[in-house]
């Protein structure tokens, strides 16, 4: 996933500010060099009920190049290392694709397994490295897009019952930590330092984005091996759990999303454990003068709490696809998702124009219908907005598209509309960066009026838009891998004139995007991680 690079100074849009909107004329968030990284705190305050928000002073303050950082080392658990299952691959390469199989002891899968081995073949699904590409400069590759292939959400899994909590170390191909014990829970929670400081507030949002890549990645899996399951959105005890993970540095996590295996409750979190100077979960006290940004979007975070009960996981897949020429069965369709390579090293992604079939929108639009699990989240999928800028589909119009209920609806004819989208894009092409939004078949943008979200689901309304936003995204990835196209995840677009050429409101904050294109053969090589 490519975000913006460090802000800037304002690049002369000011129309935006003292825009109209249902309220009257406000000063809308805006027109801060109309930076996705500068905007957001404005967004955020903005739907809070500010009408008049202003930058926070570090806004501008420099920052060190995303490339200089130096994420800290991955969680390691301790305790004795239990191997996740052999021969997922195999399982998903006999599981046809688009189909979903049937429950266990149905006629299509009259052997079970035992749900400890359905389980782990779930979280090799969701999680597992597919492939190194030694050309790229980001690796190793998962089946989810991930910024900077950083992977900055982790899984851990407990045996209910107050029982310790287990690591899933995806590349050591195993659950660590002891003792052993079915499972009843998995944990998903991200970390913000693992993100580099020049991203800013903006790293609360790639981590939210994630974990709604992930939470669809899961749900998948689950799906495909039978594991039913519930989702529970945190709580107001939530910061809790975090501790007992085992974390050494748990305030820098996000609040934990429980995915309970058994139907049963999850077990209460335990009582972190006493520490000096502050509660194990608070940011410390040097944060707000060393980091103020991360000091900040950690508070946004705490507040991001729920109130429901938990929500039975729903498919993760439309119904009634088309079979795929492309990716005949799910462990093809997995390995084929990426985001665009570029040869030698070089950043970016590389895209070719080419006429693609009516098929890869209609697959695209279905995908994006599918809403999240539990109605915060699908309240906030609800709200979302989902424009397209499509170019070279067989029988549609070069233009402006709104996708809505599965479908793609003509909002203006526009053939200029890729090349004035690139012109808007923070990377552009360059000696050492490729650039395929002019030759995409599809740019698909998914925005929300964060005032009406607000209204709607308070402050925790806007995680929950971003958790659903990376939903919906992930499934773009996973139509356009069906398609034999790439899809990149970006917020690097300049956001006041890229409203202007989707016809947007300027109330209206583009939460994410995910360029569509057409794969360029790199000739580069693929190592093949699968287990």
């Amino acid at each position: 996933m490519t975000a913006p690079t460090a802000p800037r100074a304002a690049s002369g849009d000011s129309a935006a500010a003292g825009a109209w909107t249902r309220r009257g004329p406000v000063d809308l968030p805006g027109p801060e060099g109309d930076n996705s990284i500068a905007r957001e705190p404005l967004w955020y305050a903005y739907g809070a009920g500010d009408d008049a928000p202003e930058a926070p002073p570090w806004t501008w303050v420099p920052q060190p190049p995303p490339d200089t950082h130096v994420p800290p080392p991955p969680p390691r658990g301790g305790g004795p290392r239990e191997p996740l299952p052999l021969g997922t691959h195999d399982r998903l390469a006999a599981l046809p694709y688009p189909a979903l199989p049937g429950p266990l002891g149905s006629a299509d899968r009259p052997a079970a397994e035992p749900v400890a081995d359905r389980l782990g073949r779930a979280l090799v699904t969701a999680f597992g490295p597919q492939r190194r590409e030694p050309e790229n400069p980001y690796n190793d590759h998962r089946p989810y897009a991930s910024p900077r292939c950083l992977f900055p959400v982790h899984a851990f899994v407990d045996g209910g019952a107050g029982m310790p909590w287990r690591l899933l170390e995806p590349d050591r191909h195993a659950l660590t930590g002891a003792p052993a014990a079915p499972a009843r829970n998995v944990v998903l929670t991200g970390r913000y330092t693992s993100v580099p400081p020049a991203y800013q507030w903006f790293r609360g949002s790639l981590i939210a984005i994630e974990l709604g890549f992930v939470l669809r990645a899961l749900s998948l899996g689950l799906e495909l091996f039978d594991v039913p399951a519930r989702l529970r959105l945190p709580g107001p005890d939530a910061h809790r759990l975090l501790p007992a993970l085992g974390l050494d540095d748990a305030w820098a996590w996000s609040l934990p999303f429980v995915v309970e295996l058994d139907g049963e409750e999850g077990h209460a979190p335990p009582e972190p454990p006493a520490q000096e100077g502050h509660a194990p979960t608070e940011p410390p006290d040097h944060l707000p003068r060393t980091d103020p940004a991360l000091a900040a979007l950690i508070r946004v975070n705490r507040e991001q709490t729920y109130d429901g009960a938990a929500a039975p996981l729903t498919t993760a897949v439309p119904a009634d696809l088309a079979p795929s020429a492309i990716a005949p069965d799910w462990a093809e369709l997995l390995w084929r998702r990426h985001s665009g390579r570029m040869p030698r090293a070089l950043h970016g992604m590389s895209g070719r124009r080419r006429t693609v079939p009516a098929e890869a929108l209609d697959s695209a639009a279905r995908w994006l219908s599918v809403p999240p699990p539990g109605p915060e989240l699908t309240a906030a999928f609800e709200a979302l907005k989902v424009t397209a800028v499509v170019q070279g589909v067989t029988g549609r119009t070069d233009g402006v598209h709104l996708l809505r209920d599965g479908a793609a609806h003509l909002l203006r004819a526009d053939p200029t509309a890729p090349r004035r989208l690139e012109e808007r894009y923070g990377y552009g092409l360059s000696p050492v960066n490729g650039c395929g939004i002019h030759d995409a078949p599809l740019t698909v943008f998914l925005s929300v009026r964060t005032r009406e979200l607000f209204e709607r689901l308070g402050t925790a309304g806007w995680g929950a838009v971003q958790h659903a936003a990376g939903w919906a995204a992930h499934g773009l990835c996973l139509s356009a891998a069906a398609s034999g196209l790439f899809a990149r995840p970006v917020r690097a677009f300049k956001e006041i004139p890229t409203q202007r050429v989707l016809g947007l409101d300027p109330d209206e904050m583009i939460v994410l995007s995910v360029v569509v294109g057409v794969p360029q053969d790199t000739g580069g090589a693929l190592l093949d991680l699968r287990l």
